[in-house]
């Protein structure tokens, strides 16, 4: 599991990268940039889940039905803050669109969420004594 936090952290580190080197209007113009963001965000969003489930199921906090369900046994037992939760909820309901093609998710959205990187980071922190 340490290595998958590890992994999160590198994700994180080239979002971040990305937002630095491109401008939402360069992601809405390129579908290269839209998948790369895409698969960038995916990729990160996954590994929480990931973390979520496996922490949530190596510390017997229950049996979810569902990835958000993940989440929120971590959140009932204070393995993540109230607001760190929501946004970690957020970014499940998030992935679920592109991955089951539900609807297509606007560049807008995608690129919006590089400006919540810190709550990828601050995961880390909370959920790394668990680990």
């Amino acid at each position: 599991m340490q290595e998958r936090l590890t992994r999160l952290d590198a994700h994180v580190g080239e979002l971040r990268r990305f937002g630095e080197r491109y401008a939402s209007d360069d992601v809405r113009r390129d579908r290269h940039l839209e998948w790369a963001l895409r698969y960038g965000l995916l990729e990160a969003i996954q590994t929480v889940i990931d973390i979520s489930c496996h922490v949530a199921s190596r510390h017997n906090l229950g049996a979810p039905a569902n990835y958000a369900e993940c989440v929120d046994l971590l959140r009932r037992a204070a393995y993540l803050d109230e607001e760190l939760a929501g946004a970690v909820a957020s970014m499940v309901g998030l992935r679920n669109l592109p991955v089951h093609e539900y609807v297509r998710v606007d560049p807008e959205r995608l690129y919006a969420l590089l400006s919540r990187l810190d709550d990828f980071w601050r995961f880390i922190a909370q959920i790394q004594r668990y680990v």
